[in-house]
């Protein structure tokens, strides 16, 4: 537990410097064998790009580190409570172990929670706040795009 606190209030000393500098109160850490190979802080005030959050900067700068694109084996330790887009961005790159600091009700008095979204993404598409429709859609002159996909990539193996 010790390292975990050393990582978070590393996570938290990026926050807070990010905060003194304009950007928003969040940074984060990818720590593979007990070594950090990648922390970020929030950039979305500095870039005007909405999904600028610490955690996938941090995933971003962690898989070019190690030139792959799974970060299996890694954790995350994150000054906040993760959003939905981070929690996702993460389990797509193979990771299964994080670790916040300050949660969602800690977060909520100032503007700073995400507990709406993940509410709203627990329902049903048709009873979300997005408007969320499949519509099955193919180019009548090519082969189907994951069937095309799949034989892109054996082809290449």
């Amino acid at each position: 537990m010790q390292d975990n606190t050393n990582f978070l209030q590393q996570a938290i000393a990026l926050a807070y410097t990010n905060a003194e500098k304009g950007g928003r109160p969040f940074g984060a850490l990818v720590v593979r064998n007990g070594q950090v190979i990648a922390q970020a802080v929030n950039e979305i005030m500095t870039t005007n790009d909405p999904t600028a959050h610490a955690e996938l900067l941090a995933i971003r700068a962690a898989s070019q580190h190690l030139g792959l694109a799974s970060l299996a084996g890694c954790s995350v330790f994150a000054s906040g409570h993760p959003c939905p887009m981070c929690m996702g961005a993460m389990r797509l790159a193979g990771i299964k172990d994080v670790t916040y600091a300050y949660s969602n009700e800690d977060g909520a008095p100032y503007g700073l929670s995400t507990a709406e979204i993940y509410a709203d993404l627990a329902k049903p598409f048709a009873e979300q706040s997005m408007t969320i429709r499949h519509v099955p859609t193919r180019l009548a002159a090519r082969p189907d795009l994951y069937a095309h996909w799949k034989h892109q990539e054996q082809k290449g193996a």
